[in-house]
């Protein structure tokens, strides 16, 4: 780890705890050079799963699309609540047969969320999902909702 101040490579760890709820792990150092201290961050890397998309074509899996995706759908939750939402999601990608996702298969896993805590984000994200192009379809989406959630 390269010092902030000097850049020399070596330091000494003198403290290390959890940070973002054990999401990555916080470690104070000290330059053995300058003998300043500065803090880290080490949290896991980019989940390497590829996400095939409808024409075939191979995408590197974004947790920031999903991000976007759940933002612009369920603007009234948190930031907090969308994070464990897409959490939870990527546990399901990464538990996935195959480092291969299509993305016919996130799309459902979102509609599903959606679903459970939403119904009008639901509806939403299903018009764009499913490719709605007219009022039928939109109607259809709707009472297939209202049907399956009539329980």
């Amino acid at each position: 780890m390269l010092c902030p101040y000097c850049n020399h490579d070596e330091s000494n760890v003198l403290e290390s705890r959890d940070a973002y709820d054990g999401k990555a792990t916080r470690r104070r150092r000290e330059c053995l050079k300058c003998k300043k201290r500065f803090t880290t961050y080490e949290k896991v890397g980019n989940i390497e799963l590829k996400v095939i998309k409808k024409d075939g074509r191979l995408e590197d899996y974004s947790r920031e699309k999903l991000e976007r995706c759940f933002e612009k759908a369920c603007w009234k939750l948190t930031e907090d609540e969308r994070s464990k939402i897409i959490d939870e999601m990527e546990m399901k990608l990464l538990n996935w047969e195959s480092v291969e996702i299509p993305s016919r298969e996130i799309g459902k896993m979102v509609m599903e969320k959606l679903e459970d805590i939403d119904p009008v984000a639901y509806i939403r994200f299903a018009t764009i999902y499913l490719d709605v192009k007219n009022i039928e379809d939109f109607q259809k989406i709707i009472s297939d909702f209202k049907s399956k959630n009539a329980k």
